[in-house]
């Protein structure tokens, strides 16, 4: 039985306990899902949770507009991933790929999000490039104003929900100054002329990514999200708000592998006795509820901080994400120790963990990257 305890703490409200509740009564009946065709999963698990609601915090509500709640999407994500990293993908990809549009689309723009939030319509994030993942100021592609348009040329890499996606949020240079300041967001429909699925790109943990070609990509100024050249802060503003719920991602998966660590320790039998009699293996366990709690405290003050209206809360979401994934990391390898063979046998869950964390400590800013944003945040 996963620990609950932490929703008592102060950082949360009776509505977020009663969400997280509901959502894990949901969970327990529909996850987890067959991941062998992951389009297909996607698909259908983006229908379901908007179909019972839970894809509401993930965007604005066009009818009663407010901040987006960050304690309530990291409570998703991280009740998501205890029970199924693909679940938990295709929650956090609808808030990514809408952030931008939330923060600082029109109203035109905005009309999205009801699709979007009803998972009627799959919406992905396209910002990094072959030459640029972390350093967003060196992207390559580029959007030339031509009349009434603005023309998208070049690649996206590592895209998210790249080939089934309804709607792209795309960064590009429009080049009104060097480097981050000469960059913009547009609003790109997937079946627009000229956007091609380039390559299907397999990983450890399959989910849908894509390379993604903008071969003269023509869309109307209107497309534009923000200001010419705020592209750089509206994707570090969508960042602030979602980095701390890659934290909870992790923390998730961290739940499930102590919980079924606790399990194989308590009924697997050694030299007589159960697992947990040995001291080292309660060593671990130790370790692993410490780094369990240490990284829920972080990212949860990270969450209340922004909701409490906090401008930005870029150090405290660095120090949550990279503290929550390279902690989850080092739980779930020792979940795969304490299971023995059966921690490394294809399809059994602390297994798959093992796949699904290591992407983490990579994708909205490398772990390496986070340290530089700590440091540079408290000089």
């Amino acid at each position: 039985m996963p620990d609950r305890s932490f929703l008592d703490w102060p950082f949360f409200e009776q509505r977020h306990r009663d969400w997280a509740d509901k959502l894990d009564t949901w969970c327990a009946k529909n996850l987890p899902v067959d991941h062998s065709d992951v389009d297909a999963a996607c698909r259908d698990l983006v229908a379901r949770l908007g179909a019972a609601g839970f894809l509401k915090p993930t965007a604005l509500d066009t009818a009663n507009p407010g901040p987006l709640d960050v304690r309530t999407l990291c409570l998703t994500r991280e009740t998501l991933a205890r029970h199924d990293g693909l679940a938990d993908f295709a929650f956090a990809m609808q808030g990514l790929g809408t952030g931008a549009i939330s923060l600082f689309g029109t109203q035109e723009q905005q009309q999205w999000l009801d699709k979007t939030r009803a998972g009627e319509a799959i919406s992905a994030f396209a910002l990094s490039e072959p030459r640029s993942g972390s350093d967003v100021a060196n992207m390559d592609m580029s959007a030339t104003r031509d009349g009434a348009d603005y023309v998208l040329s070049g690649e996206k890499t590592w895209i998210s929900n790249g080939g089934i996606a309804d709607l792209y949020t795309v960064f590009a240079r429009t080049g009104e100054a060097p480097g981050a300041k000469g960059i913009s967001a547009f609003l790109v429909p997937a079946d627009t002329p000229g956007l091609e699925v380039a390559e299907r790109l397999d990983v450890i943990a399959p989910h849908p990514l894509a390379r993604l070609a903008f071969n003269d990509v023509r869309v109307p100024a209107s497309a534009m999200i923000g200001k010419p050249g705020d592209g750089f802060k509206i994707a570090m503003s969508v960042l602030d708000v979602f980095r701390s719920t890659v934290g909870a991602a992790a923390l998730g998966f961290a739940r499930r592998a102590l919980d079924e660590t606790l399990d194989r320790a308590g009924n697997r039998e050694l030299f007589g006795a159960p697992l947990f009699d040995l001291q080292m293996v309660q060593g671990h366990i130790a370790d692993m509820a410490l780094d369990v709690d240490a990284a829920a405290l972080l990212i949860y003050r990270a969450a209340w901080t922004k909701d409490m209206g906090a401008p930005r809360v870029t150090r405290e979401a660095a120090m949550a994400k990279l503290f929550a994934t390279d902690r989850a990391q080092q739980v779930i390898d020792k979940a795969v120790q304490i299971h023995g063979g059966d921690g490394v046998r294809r399809g059994h869950i602390v297994e798959s963990l093992y796949r699904e964390i290591r992407a983490l400590r990579i994708y909205e800013g490398a772990s390496d990257v986070q340290k530089v944003v700590i440091a540079r945040q408290i000089k």
